[in-house]
């Protein structure tokens, strides 16, 4: 296992959990890659180490506040109030020397602080400025999300860190832009900067929030009560400033032969991330997983190999966790390896790993709750209740519990273990949104 040199640099590890044994003719590997990050959040930046973050200082991250001001936000105007305060409290939580800027976003995106194309840093009198310009924001206008992503990223890129990080909040859809435009954007933005997106209400589209934070490696939620918004910017604050080294890879190099069926982050989150590959040499691949501060995530790797005999073991992955260099070198951060064996043991090729048979229940959870309320929304009665049924089915099998939780706001559970449900003749708009926008949430295997 390679790690970084310096005691006082957070450490990352790479666990493999596999079942290597393949039958005769078997040619897909499935393994779960547990990558974690310790060290972070107590430890201070050191010399040669240019993507870390050191807390004691903090001056290598910047980030950027997008808060929606379109029309919409005075109704009621406890949202407006509420994203103020939202964002104070945000600000409140930056440490001294980050950089950082607020941006009010419409139809067009405004710098509300501090203006003139530039970042503020972080002390008592600018945190204090900024608060004094938030009291000043009004709602008016449209909502054009990509104009504001577009103004954070040049903002952002103006610093000299390493750390690039935005949060946005919105109340309403997307209208004064095309999808395509906003798809562009996230395009351009992608791996410049990471961002987390809020919904806060129900006159927003879960799947532009959900989208947004996707593409750009953060996180969604809904805030469905205002009130709550100043607690939820607090801790997504608290989240950014402990991250300490960005741009990290997951890099997976296959034999000749082998090939990648599919990567996907299954742990804390499900995130697709086989289309977002980048080559990094012959046979290799890089796949994004953005800034890390003290955390462990899952990720489920398929390799498919070639044909071999019985008896026959081969590699087939190596899993590195890098930060690829402007040279185009790559500091290895930890490795771990993927194995194929060939054996005519039928007990030991037909057993499931008990980490991958998890996460393949978890994976197939968020992908029929979202099946399920799309069949609800286009009025498909049978359709929904089997995939939602199927879903509390899987959210109990798993010991899933706060997803148990979301689905039984919609549907009546009759036998959970069997998957047998009934649609709710009434559901709250705001415990839709939630299921949905939370589908994609995961439990950790029980060890």
């Amino acid at each position: 296992m390679a790690n970084f040199s310096k005691s006082n640099v957070p450490q990352f590890s790479v666990e493999v959990y596999q079942n290597e044994f393949l039958p005769e003719g078997g040619r897909e590997v499935n393994a779960i890659v547990t990558v974690t990050s310790t060290g972070g959040g107590t430890v201070g930046g050191a010399v040669g180490a240019p993507h870390l973050f050191s807390p004691g200082g903090g001056s290598d991250a910047a980030v950027a506040l997008m808060v929606d001001c379109s029309g919409s936000m005075d109704y009621p105007a406890t949202k407006m109030r509420g994203a103020r305060d939202a964002s104070a409290a945000a600000i409140d939580t930056l440490r001294d020397g980050v950089h950082f800027a607020v941006i009010a976003g419409t139809h067009v995106a405004k710098e509300v602080y501090p203006g003139g194309g530039r970042l503020a840093v972080a002390d008592a009198t600018t945190r204090e400025q900024a608060k004094q310009a938030l009291r000043k924001l009004s709602a008016g206008g449209g909502t054009a999300i990509g104009t504001w992503l577009r103004l954070a990223d040049r903002l952002l890129s103006s610093a000299d860190v390493s750390i690039r990080h935005g949060i946005l909040l919105t109340d309403g859809r997307n209208e004064h832009e095309s999808p395509e435009d906003l798809r562009a954007t996230l395009d351009a933005c992608a791996g410049r900067f990471t961002c987390d997106a809020r919904g806060v209400g129900t006159d927003w589209e879960v799947k532009e929030v959900t989208g947004i934070a996707s593409a750009l490696l953060g996180t969604a939620d809904i805030v469905a009560d205002p009130a709550h918004l100043a607690e939820d910017f607090t801790q997504m604050m608290e989240t950014a400033m402990g991250k300490e080294v960005a741009d990290v890879a997951l890099r997976l190099w296959t034999p000749l032969g082998s090939e990648i069926k599919f990567v996907k982050q299954v742990a804390p989150t499900v995130e697709e991330l086989t289309e977002r590959r980048t080559q990094a040499g012959p046979r290799a691949g890089d796949y994004p997983t953005g800034s890390w501060g003290d955390e462990s995530r899952d990720y489920h790797v398929c390799v498919q190999v070639p044909n071999a005999d019985l008896g026959q073991e081969m590699l087939a992955a190596r899993v590195s966790l890098v930060i690829p260099q402007p040279d185009g070198s790559a500091q290895t951060l930890s490795q771990g390896l993927v194995r194929a064996v060939w054996t005519d043991d039928m007990a030991a090729s037909t057993s499931i790993n008990p980490q991958v048979a998890h996460y393949t229940g978890q994976a197939e959870l968020a992908q029929v709750i979202q099946q399920g309320l799309d069949a609800r929304k286009s009025g498909d009665v049978d359709g929904a209740t089997a995939k939602l049924g199927r879903a509390v089915q899987l959210a109990a099998l798993s010991g899933n519990a706060d997803t148990a939780k979301l689905l039984s706001k919609v549907v009546d559970v009759v036998d959970a273990a069997e998957g047998t449900v009934r649609l709710k003749a009434k559901v709250a708009e705001a415990d839709e949104m939630t299921l949905e926008t939370r589908s994609t949430k995961t439990v950790r295997v029980k060890k």
